[in-house]
């Protein structure tokens, strides 16, 4: 349960957006922000590009992307979309036959590079397919890959431009009667990328999709696309993400997730509070945390366990946690439930019996939540 109306400074005032929708994730409006990730596997290698697709989508992941560059990528799409467990979208670059071919494949969404897929006429070609077959657009402008007319113009890569860029194509899509689309302006450089995001998000109510574009390796780019994103999420701008890593997807759906649970925007899974250890520590942190991360990574029930080495600030952090465990003396240490002291477990025994008292939590959690929904009825 939220308490953000005893603590208003917790409290994020989102940009009012229309919704549309990507296959069945509603994206916009009051919809929860929705996760992406994009698969790195070939697609042509069908059986691959499904397995990493439905492995994100078990870490989380709301929609997935999939490059289509070719006529055979549009016929392993058609394979991989009815295999998918969350809606596809297609990633179309320079040719807009592959737009079309990606519709009629049964994508739920069309993503579209104003700079690099051709003039008016082709994008009016795309913008049929899309209705024809129910698909959303994503006008997807990236400060790499500008149209030519604006560099010209601005000289290089500017807010600016980038919001010119998305003006000119959603000028298009609405002169012909298409409303289902949301935008992004993405930039690898997080000052650029955030004020042409606050600068689109002035002029149009369409959702926004947010990233920091080639963020680079796990940790840099981890960090890059939490202070982009979330600068931009505290202000309430977004209605869903992609966290750019070179890395395996799952990941990207992993550091998404843990950026919007951060900001009390979603929350998936358990919510792991622990300590950086210190000489005071009654146990191994670091290593007892590794584990549990492993250990829980199954439970996708939104609760909080901390993991504090001693007694300065255990207690305390256990207050607010469904579970918790504080380092003591003696090889042992206090187990909290629901923010009170229980019961003391030794060292050996804390980590099994941590993932029990989680477990059992999100049962009862879990069991609350059918009843309220009966209830309801």
């Amino acid at each position: 349960m939220s308490l953000n109306h005893v603590r208003p400074w917790r409290n994020i005032e989102r940009r009012k957006s229309r919704q549309i929708h990507v296959g069945p994730v509603a994206v916009g409006g009051d919809a929860p922000i929705s996760v992406q990730t994009m698969t790195n596997t070939v697609t042509t290698d069908i059986k691959g590009t499904i397995g990493q697709v439905q492995r994100a989508a078990e870490a989380g992941a709301d929609i997935v992307r999939i490059s289509v560059p070719d006529e055979d990528s549009s016929r392993a799409l058609k394979e991989i979309v009815a295999e998918s467990p969350v809606p596809i979208i297609a990633d179309i670059h320079f040719h807009y036959k592959r737009g079309i071919e990606a519709a009629e494949a049964g994508a739920a969404c069309l993503r579209i590079n104003p700079g690099n897929i051709g003039d008016e006429k082709r994008v009016r070609e795309v913008i049929k397919a899309a209705r024809d077959h129910g698909c959303s657009m994503r006008i997807g402008v990236n400060a790499g890959s500008l149209e030519k007319h604006l560099l010209d113009k601005y000289g290089e890569p500017c807010p600016e431009a980038m919001v010119e860029s998305a003006q000119e194509h959603i000028r298009i899509l609405e002169d012909n009667d298409f409303h289902e689309f949301k935008i992004s302006v993405k930039a690898s450089d997080v000052f650029l990328a955030d004020a042409a995001y606050r600068g689109i998000a002035e002029i149009t109510d369409a959702p926004l999709h947010l990233g920091i574009t080639e963020a680079g390796g796990f940790v840099s780019g981890t960090i890059k696309s939490a202070v982009g994103l979330g600068n931009l999420l505290w202000s309430g701008i977004g209605d869903t993400i992609r966290v750019s890593l070179s890395a395996d997807p799952v990941e990207e759906v992993k550091v998404g997730f843990e950026i919007l649970k951060s900001l009390g925007l979603r929350h998936r899974g358990v919510n792991i509070i622990s300590c950086p250890s210190c000489a005071r520590q009654g146990f191994d942190v670091i290593k007892t945390v590794a584990a549990l991360e492993n250990r829980l990574a199954h439970i996708t029930t939104p609760m909080s366990l901390s993991i504090i080495g001693c007694v300065v600030n255990g207690p305390g952090e256990a207050l607010m946690t469904d579970v918790g465990f504080t380092g003591g003396g003696n090889g042992n240490g206090m187990v909290y439930l629901a923010g009170k002291q229980d019961h003391r477990i030794s060292n050996e025994e804390m980590i099994d019996h941590i993932v029990e008292q989680v477990e059992k939590r999100a049962a009862e959690l879990e069991a609350a939540r059918a009843a309220e929904a009966q209830a309801a009825e």
